[in-house]
């Protein structure tokens, strides 16, 4: 009996890993659409090139939205920050990177808990007011 299972055994051997190779391609292959609609929500384009202006409007916008700014990194153009509930923490980061020579793209990413933030409207919400912000620091002069 022990002599029967050894071919089954090999064979089991050799075909699983195929196996889990396809189910890999399939998991990434399945959600293009749904990954090209969520950067789509989840970024945004200015038209200024001042990076450092539109760090500091993230960095504005995430402190009137009661976020805890944890790590704010210019050089990578990257902002992290957090804000606590009664039962709950919202992470946010948000990069900030130039795309051509006048304008400047925004990607956030949020967390609630441990879920990812699947809601375009909390994306428009934030973008919304972080227009505001540049609005603002544009027209003050700051």
């Amino acid at each position: 009996m022990k002599r029967e299972l050894i071919p089954v055994t090999v064979l089991a051997a050799c075909l699983l890993p195929g196996c889990a190779e396809h189910l890999n391609q399939r998991m990434f292959d399945e959600n293009e659409q749904t990954q090209l609609e969520k950067r789509s929500y989840e970024s945004r384009i200015f038209d200024t090139a001042d990076k450092e202006k539109v760090m500091r409007g993230v960095i504005s916008t995430l402190q009137d939205l009661s976020f805890v700014v944890e790590r704010a990194d210019f050089f990578l153009g990257t902002v992290s920050a957090t804000r606590l509930g009664r039962n709950y923490q919202l992470r946010m980061t948000v990069s900030v990177r130039p795309k051509g020579s006048t304008q400047t793209i925004v990607r956030a990413n949020a967390q609630f808990n441990v879920q990812p933030v699947e809601d375009p409207k909390a994306y428009q919400d934030f973008f919304s007011s972080l227009e505001k912000s540049l609005f603002l620091t544009a027209e003050v002069g700051e």
